[in-house]
Protein backbone atom coordinates (compact mmCIF):
# COMPACT_ATOMS: atom_id res chain seq x y z
CA UNK A 1 0.00 0.00 0.00
CA UNK A 2 1.14 3.33 -1.18
CA UNK A 3 0.01 6.83 0.58
CA UNK A 4 -0.53 9.03 -2.16
CA UNK A 5 -1.71 11.95 -0.40
CA UNK A 6 -3.85 12.18 3.58
CA UNK A 7 -6.98 10.66 1.56
CA UNK A 8 -5.57 8.87 -0.84
CA UNK A 9 -3.67 5.58 -0.90
CA UNK A 10 -2.82 3.28 -3.68
CA UNK A 11 -2.53 -0.59 -3.72
CA UNK A 12 -2.41 -3.67 -6.32
CA UNK A 13 -5.29 -6.06 -5.59
CA UNK A 14 -5.92 -7.14 -1.78
CA UNK A 15 -7.52 -9.58 -0.06
CA UNK A 16 -10.43 -9.58 1.64
CA UNK A 17 -8.42 -9.69 4.92
CA UNK A 18 -6.59 -7.19 3.58
CA UNK A 19 -9.47 -4.77 3.93
CA UNK A 20 -9.75 -5.29 7.86
CA UNK A 21 -6.40 -3.16 7.58
CA UNK A 22 -6.61 -1.25 5.28
CA UNK A 23 -6.97 2.28 7.71
CA UNK A 24 -9.65 3.29 4.95
CA UNK A 25 -13.32 4.10 5.22
CA UNK A 26 -13.67 3.15 1.67
CA UNK A 27 -12.60 0.86 -1.20
CA UNK A 28 -12.15 1.77 -4.94
CA UNK A 29 -12.11 -0.75 -7.13
CA UNK A 30 -10.41 0.15 -10.35
CA UNK A 31 -10.65 -3.92 -12.05
CA UNK A 32 -12.80 -4.92 -14.74
CA UNK A 33 -14.80 -8.16 -13.29
CA UNK A 34 -13.27 -11.12 -14.17
CA UNK A 35 -9.33 -9.77 -15.50
CA UNK A 36 -7.59 -12.74 -13.82
CA UNK A 37 -9.03 -16.49 -12.72
CA UNK A 38 -7.24 -15.79 -9.41
CA UNK A 39 -9.19 -12.48 -9.13
CA UNK A 40 -12.12 -11.86 -6.39
CA UNK A 41 -14.92 -11.38 -6.82
CA UNK A 42 -16.59 -7.80 -7.50
CA UNK A 43 -19.90 -8.64 -5.39
CA UNK A 44 -18.12 -10.45 -2.62
CA UNK A 45 -15.47 -8.09 -2.71
CA UNK A 46 -18.43 -5.71 -1.86
CA UNK A 47 -20.14 -7.04 0.08
CA UNK A 48 -16.91 -7.75 2.19
CA UNK A 49 -16.27 -4.21 2.13
CA UNK A 50 -19.55 -2.70 3.46
CA UNK A 51 -19.72 -5.88 6.26
CA UNK A 52 -17.36 -3.69 7.44
CA UNK A 53 -18.80 -0.61 7.20
CA UNK A 54 -16.59 1.08 4.51
CA UNK A 55 -18.27 2.54 1.57
CA UNK A 56 -17.24 0.63 -1.97
CA UNK A 57 -17.03 1.54 -5.23
CA UNK A 58 -16.46 -0.01 -8.59
CA UNK A 59 -14.78 2.27 -11.13
CA UNK A 60 -13.31 -0.78 -13.54
CA UNK A 61 -10.56 0.78 -16.43
CA UNK A 62 -9.77 -1.65 -19.04
CA UNK A 63 -5.72 -1.18 -18.71
CA UNK A 64 -4.56 1.65 -21.42
CA UNK A 65 -8.35 2.94 -21.86
CA UNK A 66 -9.06 5.39 -19.58
CA UNK A 67 -12.25 8.14 -20.40
CA UNK A 68 -13.08 11.23 -18.67
CA UNK A 69 -15.94 9.66 -16.89
CA UNK A 70 -14.07 7.35 -15.11
CA UNK A 71 -11.45 10.21 -13.51
CA UNK A 72 -14.01 12.13 -12.43
CA UNK A 73 -16.19 9.25 -10.82
CA UNK A 74 -12.96 8.33 -9.04
CA UNK A 75 -12.33 12.10 -7.60
CA UNK A 76 -15.87 12.30 -6.76
CA UNK A 77 -15.73 8.92 -5.03
CA UNK A 78 -12.81 10.44 -3.27
CA UNK A 79 -14.59 13.64 -2.32
CA UNK A 80 -17.26 11.64 -0.83
CA UNK A 81 -16.25 10.68 2.06
CA UNK A 82 -14.47 12.09 4.93
CA UNK A 83 -11.13 10.05 5.53
CA UNK A 84 -8.94 7.91 3.55
CA UNK A 85 -9.76 5.62 0.65
CA UNK A 86 -7.65 2.73 -0.68
CA UNK A 87 -8.34 2.33 -4.57
CA UNK A 88 -6.77 -0.75 -6.34
CA UNK A 89 -6.16 -2.52 -9.52
CA UNK A 90 -3.82 -5.32 -10.35
CA UNK A 91 -0.43 -2.90 -9.71
CA UNK A 92 -1.98 0.40 -8.53
CA UNK A 93 -0.78 1.65 -12.01
CA UNK A 94 -4.42 2.68 -12.98
CA UNK A 95 -5.65 3.91 -9.68
CA UNK A 96 -2.53 6.47 -9.49
CA UNK A 97 -3.13 7.24 -13.16
CA UNK A 98 -6.47 8.34 -12.36
CA UNK A 99 -5.85 10.53 -9.62
CA UNK A 100 -2.99 12.34 -11.30
CA UNK A 101 -4.73 12.72 -14.68
CA UNK A 102 -7.54 14.55 -12.37
CA UNK A 103 -4.79 16.40 -10.34
CA UNK A 104 -3.44 17.86 -13.52
CA UNK A 105 -7.16 18.43 -14.98
CA UNK A 106 -8.00 20.43 -12.56
CA UNK A 107 -4.69 22.30 -12.40
CA UNK A 108 -3.36 20.34 -8.69
CA UNK A 109 -0.31 19.25 -10.56
CA UNK A 110 1.73 19.87 -13.70
CA UNK A 111 1.95 17.16 -16.66
CA UNK A 112 5.60 17.27 -16.36
CA UNK A 113 5.40 16.22 -12.28
CA UNK A 114 3.34 12.89 -13.23
CA UNK A 115 6.08 10.75 -14.48
CA UNK A 116 8.24 11.77 -11.35
CA UNK A 117 5.65 11.21 -9.14
CA UNK A 118 4.57 8.58 -10.38
CA UNK A 119 8.37 6.66 -9.70
CA UNK A 120 8.05 7.76 -5.91
CA UNK A 121 5.35 5.73 -6.11
CA UNK A 122 7.28 2.63 -7.77
CA UNK A 123 4.95 3.26 -10.43
CA UNK A 124 5.32 3.97 -14.74
CA UNK A 125 2.30 7.03 -15.27
CA UNK A 126 3.37 7.93 -18.68
CA UNK A 127 0.73 6.57 -19.86
CA UNK A 128 -1.32 8.96 -17.85
CA UNK A 129 0.71 11.60 -19.41
CA UNK A 130 0.17 10.10 -23.08
CA UNK A 131 -4.11 10.73 -22.27
CA UNK A 132 -3.39 13.85 -21.11
CA UNK A 133 -1.39 14.57 -24.58
CA UNK A 134 -4.67 12.72 -26.48
CA UNK A 135 -6.79 14.54 -24.32
CA UNK A 136 -5.95 18.01 -24.02
CA UNK A 137 -9.01 19.56 -24.35
CA UNK A 138 -10.65 17.71 -21.39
Amino acid sequence: MRQVSDKLYIAAQPTAADFEHACAIGIINNRTAGEEPAQPDIAASRATAEAQGLAYWHIPVVPGQIALEQVRAFQAALASVNGPVLAHCKTGTRSASLHAIGEVLDGRMGKDEVVPFGRTLGLDLSGAVRWLDANAAA
